[in-house]
């Protein structure tokens, strides 16, 4: 009972969609949250997830320094939340591309996620950004890069073929 390779082909793509569109649903749910703490206003049930909810969008300027944290378990948090922050980030930029209908540049993608509420650290935050990007334009990611610092979403080649 094994799968062809055209059947492990097609279970990955719609694996792969069905991540893509679990990042996007993640990638907004957070925006949502960081904008109401941005805001000021209370969140509408602090209570349900108190361990989860807290330190996935708050934490990048609290404590003390990032490298030094004394507890094993907040230093896990800080860790999963910079993954979740940065998948959040990922997501972001894949469903402005598909806003825009066609390739962004980094710099173009940076003005969107900014215009979010998204930050990048360092001096040269489109360098950031596309780096994080290119790492997810390989193999099985959700982008495609198409010339230096240009991405679209991968699927729109996939649903050619």
């Amino acid at each position: 009972m094994f799968l062809s390779e055209a059947q492990a082909e097609a279970v990955l793509r719609d694996l792969r969609h069905r991540r893509d569109e679990l990042d996007r649903a993640i990638a907004e749910h957070q925006l949502y949250l960081e904008l109401g703490r941005r805001l000021g206003a209370p969140a509408p049930a602090p209570a349900a997830e108190p361990a989860r909810a807290g330190p996935a969008v708050s934490d990048p300027g609290a404590g003390s320094l990032p490298g030094r944290a004394s507890d094993p378990v907040r230093a896990g948090e800080d860790l999963v939340a910079a993954r979740r922050h940065g998948r959040a980030l990922v997501a972001a930029a894949v469903n402005l591309l598909h806003e825009a209908g066609r390739p962004l540049h980094a710099g173009e993608i940076l003005q969107g996620l900014t215009a979010l509420g998204f930050e990048l650290p360092g001096h040269d935050p489109v360098a950031a950004l596309n780096t994080r990007l290119w790492k997810r334009s390989g193999p099985g990611g959700p982008l495609k890069r198409l010339g230096e610092a240009v991405y679209a979403p991968a699927e729109e080649d996939e649903d050619l073929g």
